[in-house]
């Protein structure tokens, strides 16, 4: 059996990346081995990392994901090459089609081909990244004559945001392996299922939504707004239609087509926020996290969502009514936390990947930035 590997989501919404510093520092000593981030509408997703590689370059440098329209393949290459010279625990650049809300509404860039565009980046990434020269047509782009002046010593390893089976394929028989988010303990198993055993090496990361209060409601509160928006998403709607979550979602898709987002937010059953969005105490929710560690997953993302009430602990109102962070006050208390949602044994599969078993469900539960995977 091996160890899974459990990571956070950096920066911790509603927190400055500046603040981070005394929190990265402590990750390794609180039981985390990875530092992740995401691309939509908040932070970009490299900064985040570099910052981390400073601060800490222990840790492994993750992101899941970024999309493939909004960045050249050279500069992607050339991105993951900087990035894997500033660490010693490695590189997962973790690319995707994401959604048309980050890629056209934000960036102006038509959502073309996203299946096609997103196995071209991967193919020229896999080479490019070994030190390769790459010169061609590709089906969505063409490079002539690319290639790193110095490879990264460590080839970054480059895993796809999968949903359905053929991203999933595509991840493991090209590529690093997959991260797939926004599903229960239970879904993960038709996930496993669909990639199957798999050689040492290769990456089945989940990343899993928490939110760490003992208020359900106000848990639920947080999280429609951002569950509402994301399921009814054309990528994230067809993946639980094939998970077989179809009907319980039928009602909110049905208003959200009709241009009614708050009556899609009203119309998710409590039981799918729950699932989708987990919460609790930190125990409840330590103990619905460790139902994600299931055999052939090797790493779990968690995007830890602070409650309001926690934030205000360690601010106090500064000069010109802005706020003041009690900077150390802060961090004992955040990487306490992290502790607490840490579940305690994480034993994995062995490195070929065994049929699915079944797993204990979380019972659990946004906004645009609590940024998933495609």
């Amino acid at each position: 059996m091996t160890e899974v590997r459990f990571g956070v989501t950096l920066p911790l919404p509603g927190i400055p990346l500046r603040e981070h510093r005394r929190i990265v520092t402590g990750l390794v000593d609180a039981g985390y081995s990875d530092v992740w981030t995401a691309e939509g509408g908040g932070a970009d997703a490299f900064t985040p990392l570099a910052a981390a590689a400073a601060w800490d370059p222990r840790l492994r440098l993750a992101s899941a994901i970024v999309p493939v329209h909004t960045r050249g393949p050279a500069v992607f290459a050339q991105t993951a090459t900087t990035l894997a010279d500033l660490t010693a625990g490695g590189l997962v650049l973790g690319i995707g089609s994401s959604v048309p809300a980050h890629v056209t509404d934000l960036n102006g860039i038509p959502f073309d081909e996203p299946f096609r565009r997103t196995r071209d980046t991967l193919r020229f990434l896999t080479r490019a990244l070994r030190g390769e020269v790459v010169s061609g047509a590709f089906d969505t782009f063409t490079v002539r004559g690319f290639a790193l002046p110095e490879p990264p010593a460590e080839t970054p390893k480059v895993i796809l945001g999968a949903l359905r089976p053929g991203m999933l394929r595509l991840g493991f028989t090209e590529g690093d392996g997959a991260v797939t988010n926004l599903l229960s303990a239970e879904d993960l198993a038709t996930v496993r299922a669909t990639v199957g055993p798999q050689p040492a090496g290769k990456e089945l990361v989940v990343k899993v939504f928490v939110s760490p209060t003992a208020d359900a409601d106000a848990a639920r509160r947080g999280s429609r707004p951002f569950l509402a928006w994301i399921l009814n998403q054309t990528p994230y709607h067809a993946f639980h239609a094939w998970l077989g979550n179809g009907d319980l979602l039928a009602a909110s898709h049905e208003r959200w087509r009709a241009g009614d987002q708050h009556g899609a937010a009203a119309a998710l059953p409590d039981d799918v926020i729950d699932r989708l969005f987990i919460h609790g105490t930190p125990q409840q929710c330590r103990d619905q996290i460790a139902a994600f560690v299931q055999p052939g997953v090797t790493a779990v993302q968690l995007y830890v969502r602070l409650e309001p009430s926690f934030v205000r602990g360690t601010t106090q109102a500064g000069a010109g009514g802005g706020l003041t962070w009690r900077s150390e006050e802060f961090t004992e208390r955040a990487l306490d936390l992290l502790r607490a949602l840490r579940p305690r044994s994480a034993q994995g599969a062995p490195s070929a990947q065994g049929a699915p078993s079944g797993q204990g469900a979380p019972s659990g539960q946004g906004a645009r930035s609590a940024q998933g995977a495609r």
